[in-house]
């Protein structure tokens, strides 16, 4: 299969046919989401809550966003490897922003990366992040690294008010040059609403199905997750927790190892 690219992502607006993005965090993950013929892998700040067993994704460091994203893009052949950018990568300066994007793509190895927020607090770092060469991902709606400011995860763009700002905010992210928006947790109508309104893609995370495509977290559709909108696609929680008692078990009885698992 040939190298998913940002270009793809516009054809496959244009064609009509859904994106389909999930998160990985590590080599085998990503291998076998590669593999299944995913268009890209997100690699997520969620790691600081699906893997590092954060409340937030506010704790996620520069390091390690880099550490994660060099074993997820060593293992994809097809899929796009987008990395985010983690809280306060981004935020104290352009300057600094370009320097932490770089990191992500020449030592990490990334195709792109994913910020949030519109372009009235961070145009400053899209433009210069883009005039590098480097894609953005714009990224409204809920935005979890501003969970404080906002109240929680909670649904956004409820009231009129807020609905046209999250049109604004994704118009202008489209004129700043991001190739594609996240539009996370707003009402569907309002998601179907950008989503024609918008030449780029959107992608979706409890967004409703009018979005050109979807992004859920991988341990979410694994049987970890209990929000909404995410769809358990297979107990894989409840399938270790099995086989990891009947380790101990057979460990704790002398049935593990037999002489079939023992070196001659």
């Amino acid at each position: 299969m040939a190298r998913v690219t940002t270009s793809t992502f516009r054809d496959l607006k244009r064609t009509g046919e859904k994106i389909a993005v999930l998160t990985a965090y590590d080599y085998p993950t990503a291998a076998l989401l590669d593999e299944a013929g995913l268009d890209a892998i997100l690699v997520g700040d969620s790691l600081g809550m699906a893997i590092m067993g954060g409340r937030d994704t506010l704790s996620v460091t520069m390091d390690d966003m880099v550490h994660h994203t060099r074993m997820v893009s060593r293992a994809a052949r097809h899929a796009l490897i987008i990395a985010d950018m983690p809280f306060l990568s981004y935020q104290v300066n352009a300057e600094e922003a370009l320097r932490n994007a770089g990191r992500l793509v020449s030592e990490a190895g990334a195709q792109a990366v994913k910020l949030e927020g519109g372009v009235n607090k961070f145009g400053d770092a899209i433009a210069v992040i883009l005039r590098a060469g480097i894609p953005v991902m714009g990224h409204i709606g809920l935005t979890p690294q501003s969970v404080h400011q906002i109240g929680g995860y909670k649904v956004q763009g409820r009231d009129d008010e807020a609905r046209q700002r999250l049109k604004e905010e994704a118009l202008g992210l489209q004129e700043a040059g991001c190739f594609s928006i996240v539009l996370e947790c707003m009402p569907p109508g309002l998601a179907a609403e950008i989503t024609q309104t918008l030449t780029i893609p959107t992608i979706g995370i409890g967004a409703g199905v009018d979005c050109d495509g979807q992004v859920l977290v991988l341990h979410d559709i694994l049987g970890w997750g209990e929000t909404r909108f995410c769809k358990t696609y297979a107990d894989v929680r409840g399938a270790m927790s099995g086989a990891f008692r009947s380790y101990v078990n057979e460990v704790k009885h002398h049935q593990f190892p037999t002489e079939e698992h023992t070196y001659p």
